[in-house]
């Protein structure tokens, strides 16, 4: 065998599960003629969905200003739209200068702990988080230390739990709010105890804040940037889930707060993006039409519209499954839900998720990919129609079901 290539051993500690081992046995599973039901993502083209047409009509209406490179931070109309909603929202002293668009929320997530990391360096990252978040800390010479967001508590951290984890090399905490995977969102007293002492300890906040418009029931939204005003606040956020926009790659990054601590990191972030020269022109001329045109997403969650009705309907299944717990998400795209680990006390996530891949058809993320010491959990998307619901979690009963006659009997025979 020829000698292999090494790679970085910093990857060795990099996870993405939803991209991961069980979507590549999803595709060769298909190659073979299965039909899988896919629920790993958060990918609304892939479900039906479609962007508005007010924002295809922009791209056809600026596609001829689109060919040369723009300002390494974004069309000068794209930032000015995107400050002039923070400034509307309550963050203080927003500005277009202050705003940086890029490929996507991820290339942005980069770029900011590239440009404020040291080797050795810590964030507070959010367990469950979005495993880029983790992996991005890791790429760029840091350490994620996770503060914990128990389900017994509905997924909303404990101020105190994330003080204690505060060392002299933590740099920054994030905040995923609402959150992804867990559906929980943030009230106001607790960001602003999260903006207290980020502010007490000099720590950068970055709110990740992409499925911001999309709430359920009674659930209301606080910006971070409106309560973290004494330290210095990133806001991300996109077109890919409100706007149902994924392909576009529209994502941007607005600094706010104390920004007199903030002149040579955003130096520092200007220099990293004019590196990449620009994000891509052409879609950026929907961000003004976006955040200023029709709302598009109110139908959706409200009742009767079709994300209300599929969480749902997924609420409901969880309430009649023998198995399955749910805290019932209040905002962004998925369910997280779990095991009664009193009927099936040896249950492994992945383990699980491969057998009903296998079994039944139907993808899912194991919990444990989102960074928690659990592997009692799993999630799934909201995007398909409600009536798929009912039979996804049909199969998943049955899945269940043959664990739970699985369990009994190698105690029978133990």
């Amino acid at each position: 065998m020829p000698h292999q290539i090494e790679t970085a051993t910093r990857l060795q500690e990099v996870r993405y599960e939803i991209r991961g081992e069980l979507a590549r046995r999803a595709l060769e599973l298909e190659q073979q003629g299965r039909a899988i039901v896919k629920l790993n993502i958060g990918n609304p083209g892939l479900f039906g969905f479609e962007t508005p047409a007010h924002l295809r009509a922009a791209i056809r209406e600026h596609l001829p200003q689109s060919d040369p490179y723009c300002h390494q931070q974004g069309l000068a109309a794209a930032r000015e739209a995107i400050a002039m909603r923070e400034i509307a929202r309550g963050a203080p002293n927003a500005s277009p200068d202050s705003v940086f668009i890029g490929n996507g929320v991820s290339e942005l997530i980069d770029l900011a702990l590239r440009g404020l990391l040291n080797p050795g360096d810590e964030v507070l990252v959010p367990s469950p988080d979005y495993p880029l978040w983790t992996a991005a800390v890791i790429l760029n010479g840091g350490y994620a230390v996770h503060y914990p967001c128990h389900p017994q508590n509905d997924f909303v951290p404990d101020i105190a739990d994330i003080e204690v984890r505060i060392t002299p090399r933590t740099r920054a905490i994030v905040v995923i709010n609402p959150n992804n995977p867990t559906g929980a969102v943030y009230p106001r007293a607790l960001l602003e105890q999260i903006a207290d002492l980020a502010a007490r300890h000099r720590l950068v906040v970055m709110a990740d804040e992409i499925y911001d418009e999309i709430l359920y029931d009674d659930a209301e939204f606080v910006a971070m940037a409106t309560v973290a005003t004494e330290t210095v606040c990133l806001t991300f956020s996109g077109l890919s889930k409100v706007h149902r926009a994924c392909g576009w790659r529209v994502g941007w990054m607005s600094l706010s707060g104390y920004l007199k601590r903030a002149q040579d990191y955003r130096h520092a972030l200007d220099l990293l993006a004019a590196l990449r020269l620009c994000s891509n022109v052409t879609a950026q001329w929907t961000i003004q039409p976006a955040l200023f045109g029709p709302n598009t997403i109110n139908t959706l969650i409200a009742p009767g519209g079709r994300l209300h009705d599929t969480r749902r309907a997924v609420v409901d299944a969880c309430a009649r499954s023998r198995f399955l717990t749910l805290v019932k998400p209040m905002g962004a795209l998925y369910a997280f839900p779990g095991i009664d680990t009193a009927l099936l006390p040896a249950f492994d996530d992945h383990r699980f998720a491969l057998e009903l891949l296998e079994s039944e058809d139907v993808l899912l993320v194991p919990g444990s990919s989102f960074n928690v010491p659990y592997r009692t959990h799993f999630r799934l998307t909201l995007l398909p129609q409600a009536h798929l619901v009912d039979d996804v979690f049909a199969r998943i009963e049955r899945a269940l079901e043959r664990a739970s006659q699985q369990a009994h009997l190698h105690m029978a025979v133990a």
